[in-house]
């Protein structure tokens, strides 16, 4: 393990997209994505989707020059193709285009289809959140976890997030509908670690806190049991119906990748013109401060809300470096050099 500067691996993850045939521009866009996810700590989607991306566009299944196009418009919410573009320039669109929205009338909603794997969904939450701006976004996927009861897989993790603003750091959900999500198997795999509390089943039906099995098994364990699996339906539900795209039973037909077809859903909400931006930040401290109040249970000596942690990563990564897996940063370096291509 060692740690790397932010600039010294958005520069390499930059020409390692550039390598793969994006332009300098989307390079430069994708590369700060992946590089602010793995500095804020959420590693699984930052550095270490780099070498699955590239191998993606080199198998033709992500269009790297495509963009967007509108399908229909009815106020408050548009339709657009994905066209399977980039899957985070289309979502930083959809989520742009959904706040031009919101200032205009309190809230604006894009649904797009047809679109390839946004990285890190909780970006899109903290990107309105830094505009003043809340927001409510979800994706499906094709099925990695099986329904609650059942042995196989039917159901996609489909990530949920939501964001509230706040002066002094925005609350900021990034969840996915499994109890772990399969990159938080693969970083704790690759530490040797276990997880904290079991995350599914081996081979042989054994709920587990090894990840390597879980990986294997593709047993996931939806978070709150039946909960979380009715919920990741119901998710697929809507980013298909409103979006007009695929469900998850439809992506599985593609059989290009993780995401490739996927629909997404982006709420994004003007605080300034419902309660205002002063109650806005009232409330969201008094959230905040609330939660903060808690008594710690036992052996813990902090209670967090979502997003603080991701924050203070990210100030301890920015000074200290971030942490890479040296086999993960070695593979993007090969995919950087300069007779890469």
């Amino acid at each position: 393990m060692q740690r790397i500067t932010f600039d010294v691996m958005k520069n390499t993850v930059k020409q390692a997209f550039i390598n793969a045939g994006l332009n300098a521009a989307r390079a430069d866009i994708c590369a700060q994505i992946h590089t602010e996810s793995s500095c804020d700590g959420i590693y699984s989607h930052g550095l270490n989707r780099v070498a699955r991306f590239v191998d993606y566009v080199k198998q033709g299944w992500i269009a790297i020059d495509a963009d967007p196009s509108l399908v229909k418009s009815l106020g408050a919410i548009e339709i657009y193709d994905g066209q399977r573009g980039i899957g985070i320039t289309n979502a930083l669109f959809a989520t742009e285009q959904a706040s031009k929205i919101a200032k205009e009338n309190g809230i604006g909603i894009v649904a797009l289809r047809n679109t390839t794997h946004w990285m890190r969904g909780g970006t899109y939450g903290w990107k309105a959140a830094e505009k003043g701006l809340a927001a409510i976004c979800w994706t499906n996927t094709e099925s990695c976890m099986p329904a609650w009861g059942a042995k196989n897989t039917r159901l996609g993790n489909n990530p949920f997030v939501m964001a509230v603003p706040r002066e002094s750091g925005p609350l900021v959900l990034d969840m996915a509908m499994s109890q772990y999500a399969y990159g938080k198997l693969q970083v704790t795999r690759l530490k040797g670690e276990k997880l904290p509390y079991p995350g599914g089943y081996d081979k042989d039906g054994n709920l587990t806190d090894e990840p390597g099995p879980i990986e294997q098994s593709m047993r996931i364990l939806p978070t709150g049991y039946w909960k979380g699996s009715s919920m990741a339906i119901l998710l697929d539900a809507m980013a298909a119906l409103l979006s007009a795209g695929e469900p998850t039973n439809g992506i599985d037909k593609i059989q290009k990748g993780s995401c490739t077809g996927a629909s997404q859903i982006f709420m994004v909400f003007d605080p300034t013109q419902l309660g205002g931006r002063d109650f806005t930040n009232k409330m969201a401290d008094s959230v905040a401060a609330y939660v903060k109040s808690s008594e710690p249970a036992e052996g813990q000596t902090a209670v967090y809300y979502p997003g603080e942690l991701e924050v203070k990563t990210r100030r301890e990564n920015l000074v200290e470096g971030i942490p890479v897996d040296d086999g993960v940063w070695d593979d993007v370096l090969k995919l950087a050099a300069t007779n890469a291509r």
